[in-house]
């Protein structure tokens, strides 16, 4: 059993725990373990070292440590379509381009602001099972040029899962490069760090064959540690371009100073900003993390100030059933938004606007 394994299996699942280790009243506790029984608590003894137990308003905490908000009532089950777009167990193809694979229900570190937090997926057993009617999809779709592997968490795989989804989907001459969607490099860097080299050494290997895109999520600058640096040096140092995709989260990163300096340090460890997306009005999120759009363009507008040109390189947008739409800006009285990605043709990079309000979704562009 590789080390990372052994960490995984003493990862902090029970709220008794989480609290007696950051000092959490019993009274707390009490209430927090009936969350737990609906959204799991799964929580890396390395995540949980980098929250400040004296401090009750840690991002990291809020990001980890169950609330009581998250009871509130409010919130949809998918934001997105993704029950809609599902074309066999486990695969969505949702734009022309591009497959999507929930590769595992399992993640390293259960967070607060998951927009699946209430699904159930597919174990990546029964997942793999179906990559051979994926690959005849896909070839019976020549427009199909990528695939991303997520989850849960697609690096949560068992790394000769991961070594078939490489192998069957490098074998595909339409796919041109793949991604895949994880947060171990931020919530348990010990998967990669930790592995003697099993799955870096298997990246390296299929990316003589095609582009390997890591697609993370770091949220707030405390994540840039030591630890999450070594994991992307060591996935950049096998062939792998990183990318970052950052989740806008009240009482996270809702203020300038705090986005600027995230962007700014990601560039510095060489994770190139790629979406900070509307968090999703799921069910057990909405009224815990969420904020209004018109004050969020004007956050990052502000932030903006601050960053270097590539760490401003990203799009402020938000997953919508119909497509990423790109949120731009206020004019006139309006927020302005743009189809960055559309599903129907029709809306191709449609331009539309809305009247400004406090609103922090809408159902109907």
């Amino acid at each position: 059993m590789r080390k990372w394994e052994t960490d995984l299996a003493g990862c902090y699942r029970s709220i008794a725990s989480i609290c007696k280790r950051l000092g959490i009243s019993p009274d707390e506790a009490a209430k927090l373990d009936s969350i737990a029984e609906k959204y799991p608590v799964c929580i890396p003894e390395y995540y949980l070292g980098v929250i400040d137990p004296g401090d009750p308003e840690d991002p990291i905490r809020k990001m980890a440590v169950p609330s009581a908000i998250e009871f509130s009532e409010g919130g949809a089950k998918d934001t997105s379509g993704e029950a809609d777009n599902t074309v066999i167990p486990g695969m969505q193809h949702k734009y022309g381009n591009t497959v999507l694979i929930l590769s595992t229900n399992q993640c390293a570190m259960y967070c607060r602001h998951c927009f699946r937090k209430r699904l159930v997926g597919l174990s990546s057993e029964e997942v793999a099972e179906e990559l051979p009617l994926m690959a005849e999809y896909i070839g019976n779709h020549p427009e199909i040029d990528n695939a991303l592997i997520s989850g849960g968490d697609s690096f949560l795989n068992p790394t000769s899962v991961i070594r078939q989804y490489l192998g069957t989907f490098t074998a595909i001459d339409t796919i041109r490069f793949i991604r895949f969607g994880t947060r171990v490099p931020v919530t348990f860097p010990q998967r990669i760090t930790e592995d003697d080299g099993e799955l870096l050494d298997l990246l390296a290997e299929y990316r003589r064959y095609r582009e390997i895109i890591v697609v993370t999520q770091f949220n707030h600058p405390k994540e840039i540690t030591g630890e999450s640096t070594a994991a992307i040096n060591a996935l950049r140092e096998a062939g792998c371009i990183i990318r970052n995709q950052t989740v806008l989260l009240k009482g996270v990163n809702d203020d300038p100073e705090t986005l600027s300096a995230l962007m700014n340090g990601l560039v510095r460890i060489g994770v190139m900003p790629y979406y900070i997306f509307q968090c999703r009005p799921v069910e057990g999120v909405k009224n815990q993390f969420q904020i209004p759009i018109r004050k969020g363009a004007a956050i990052i507008d502000e932030a903006k100030r601050t960053m270097s040109g590539p760490a401003k390189s990203f799009r402020y947008a938000m997953s919508h059933h119909t497509g990423k739409i790109e949120i731009i800006g206020e004019s006139e009285g309006r927020m302005l938004y743009k189809y960055h990605q559309a599903k129907y043709p029709e809306d191709n990079a449609r331009i539309f606007s809305r009247p400004l309000s406090d609103e922090c979704w809408f159902l109907n562009p």
